[in-house]
């Protein structure tokens, strides 16, 4: 079968027309690469990132590909700004959201004696509470629009030993039981929790830890 006809076949079978979906850390690697498969799909995405040039970048290629997708500049680190990105989400979506897509997040590699609070508190903000609060902040939405589901984007790191650094191995670990529970927690408000655990991809944040 062509590659025409096979995406012919999978839109078809999954199309998402008319649903709504919420991506973060959308404008390079996994994330960019969800962002457009949603969209592809038929549903309405909107996605965030820290820098407001490559943001624009992706922007312009989806446009051209006829995409419908939105973006907003957003440092998901921030507690002011996630609260900023979901009254934004809740305004183009008139409230309801279908699918989020918590995405973004970091690394930084080092042996464990030599990590700062600083890079503690960094790794923790922006891998893992702002994957809470985000959800969290989502909740409403995702009950109101009758069918909802939360996705992290977490690691093998979080399951087994990866020499990536002992924080964000266990930001992942942690964002791992939060899955489970919330998934035992929101059951009853038709909100489905799954955490996605993947190996070395080749996205430029995996190429710089590998190096």
């Amino acid at each position: 079968m062509t590659e025409l006809g096979e995406k012919s076949r999978d839109i078809s079978r999954w199309s998402l027309r008319g649903m709504t979906a919420l991506v973060t850390g959308g404008s390079k690697g996994l994330g960019e690469a969800v962002v457009e498969e949603l969209a592809m799909l038929g549903a309405r995405v909107h996605t965030c990132a820290r820098d407001e040039t490559q943001l624009q970048e992706c922007f312009l290629e989806w446009q051209a590909k006829g995409f419908q997708v939105t973006t907003s500049v957003c440092d998901v680190s921030s507690r002011v700004q996630r609260e900023k990105l979901m009254e934004t989400v809740s305004t183009l979506f008139q409230g309801k959201l279908n699918i989020l897509v918590n995405n973004a997040g970091t690394c930084i590699t080092k042996p464990t004696t030599e990590f700062s609070a600083e890079d503690f508190s960094f790794l923790m903000a922006t891998n893992l509470e702002s994957a809470f609060h985000l959800s969290q902040l989502a909740h409403p939405f995702l009950k109101a629009s009758g069918s909802g589901s939360i996705v992290f984007m977490s690691s093998a790191a979080g399951v087994v030993h990866v020499n990536v650094g002992s924080i964000y191995g266990a930001t992942k670990g942690a964002m791992n039981q939060l899955a489970r529970n919330l998934a035992c927690e929101w059951a009853s408000d038709s909100i489905r929790v799954n955490s996605v655990c993947p190996w070395f991809i080749a996205t430029p944040l995996a190429n710089k830890v590998r190096q």
